[in-house]
Formats: C-alpha cells, sequence, structure tokens
C-alpha cells in the first residue's frame, strides 16, 4: 500500500498507527495533531451525512444516529469527492448494523431520502407536448405498443413498511402517533422545478410506472398492474403524470423519439 494509501485510510481507522515519517514544525507530538486531524475530518463526513438523512437522524436520535454513522464511514471507504453522495450505500449498510436490526423499517427511510437527494441533483427534461400526447392517445390501436418515458427525476420506492408516512410524520404532515410502520407503502419522488415532492401510490401504481422505468410498454405494464389489482385505473393515473409534466418521450411505431 502506497505511503498516500495508508494515509487516507488511516484518517478514517483510528485501530491504524499514525503514518510514519509526520512531523510538526513546532516539534509537537505528529500523533496527537494527527489525531485532531482524523476527528476533524471524520466529524465533517458525520456531519454530511446528517445533512442528507435528517429523518433516519430524528427516528433513531442524535447519539445513535452519529455512532453508527461513523462505524459506517470507518467501515465504507469514501469513494467519491462529492459530499452529496457519500450516502448512496448508506441505507445498506443500515440493513446489516446490528444495532438498528430492530428497526426494520430504517433501512428504507434512508432510502426515501437518498432518492429525494437523487431526484433534486437529476438531470432536466422538457415534457412531451399536448400534441403529441394526443397523438399517441388518439389511436387506440397503438396503445398496445406504445412506450413512456419518464422525467430522469423520477425515483420509486416500494416498501413494507411505512415509508411515506414516517417521513411525512416529520414534516408535520402526519402526526406520529397515527403511523403503522408495518404497513407496505409505494412512494413516487420526482422534481419539479427545484422542488422535490412525493406522492404515496397504491401498489398497483407502483408496479406501473416500475414497469414503464424498466423500459416496458404501456400495455404489458397495465396488465401486470391489474394483475395485481382489478381495480387500477390506467387512464387517472396517466392524467396525473401528464399533469405533473413527469413524461418526457412517447413512442411507437408511427410516433419516434
Amino acid at each position: 500500500m502506497s505511503d498516500q494509501a495508508y494515509f487516507s485510510r488511516a484518517l478514517l481507522d483510528a485501530q491504524l498507527a499514525v503514518p510514519n515519517d509526520l512531523y510538526c514544525w513546532n516539534g509537537s507530538d505528529p500523533a496527537v495533531r494527527f489525531a485532531v486531524y482524523r476527528n476533524n475530518v471524520v466529524v465533517s463526513l458525520v456531519d454530511a451525512l446528517a445533512d442528507t438523512f435528517p429523518v433516519t437522524k430524528a427516528l433513531v436520535g442524535e447519539e445513535f444516529f452519529r455512532a453508527m454513522a461513523r462505524v459506517f464511514i470507518q467501515t465504507n471507504p469514501v469513494k467519491t469527492r462529492v459530499l452529496t453522495w457519500l450516502g448512496l450505500s448508506f441505507a445498506d449498510f443500515i440493513q446489516t448494523f446490528p444495532p438498528a436490526r430492530s428497526l426494520a423499517y430504517l433501512p428504507d427511510v434512508a432510502r426515501l431520502e437518498m432518492h429525494r437527494l437523487s431526484a433534486y441533483h437529476a438531470a432536466d427534461a422538457e415534457p412531451v407536448t399536448q400534441q403529441m400526447l394526443g397523438q399517441a392517445l388518439a389511436n387506440p390501436e397503438a396503445l398496445a405498443e406504445l412506450k413512456i418515458v419518464l422525467h430522469p427525476s423520477v425515483q420509486l420506492l416500494q416498501s413494507s413498511h411505512a415509508v411515506w408516512s414516517l417521513w411525512a410524520a416529520h414534516q408535520d404532515i402526519l402526526a406520529m402517533e397515527t403511523v403503522d410502520p408495518t404497513v407496505a407503502q409505494t412512494v413516487l419522488i420526482y422534481r419539479q422545478e427545484l422542488q422535490v415532492d412525493l406522492q404515496h401510490l397504491s401498489r398497483a401504481d407502483g408496479i406501473f410506472i416500475a414497469q414503464l422505468m424498466t423500459g416496458e410498454g404501456l400495455a404489458l405494464a397495465a396488465d401486470n398492474a391489474t394483475e395485481h389489482d382489478q381495480d387500477f385505473d390506467l387512464g387517472t393515473l396517466l392524467a396525473s403524470l401528464i399533469r405533473l409534466k413527469l413524461i418526457t418521450n412517447i413512442s411507437n411505431k408511427d410516433i419516434k423519439p
């Protein structure tokens, strides 16, 4: 391992010895100065995670969160120069973190908060025009081959837990005492201009949108949603996506991208 690589690792791992050949201009102990530097680096990274995951932190408390974040940083070497993406794997870490095992909903709450951040930083894209929408939807025979592309900011979280309600309770939208964390919820995350919004979807709506996001055609996506719930309402969901300007491309054999 190069001296530079060891220095980087030692900054995050207090169990490693102080790198060799360090010295201080005033003759003070390099180990003491390095310990201060090490602590400042770790604290700044923990602070960055706390800013990204405020609801996750609120659910477990400041002390627990900072201890958990410190372990994450020490066991998951930083691979990005952009602190925005420091927590990309934080939810997966929480899922395997023994002290958080009793909080089964916590990893998905962290995923929701990371999805919000990803939506905020996603690329811009213009919604399709009303003319293109009208042309695509006017021919019922062509609907089976229709493919819909959603806005780059669109994220979807299909959880076994009440992630939307838990998040909403920390935005003063719901009262925390009314939330049952064991209720499965599906959440649509998207950006409009500079505002990230969330919508609680039905399971069937989530299945349909997940299919679109993988490039599936309209007909098969709708069939899969209907198989889950016979009351799936394609028209209402499409109208909502159009109203929110989340459809950025429509294509079939007659309408090219």
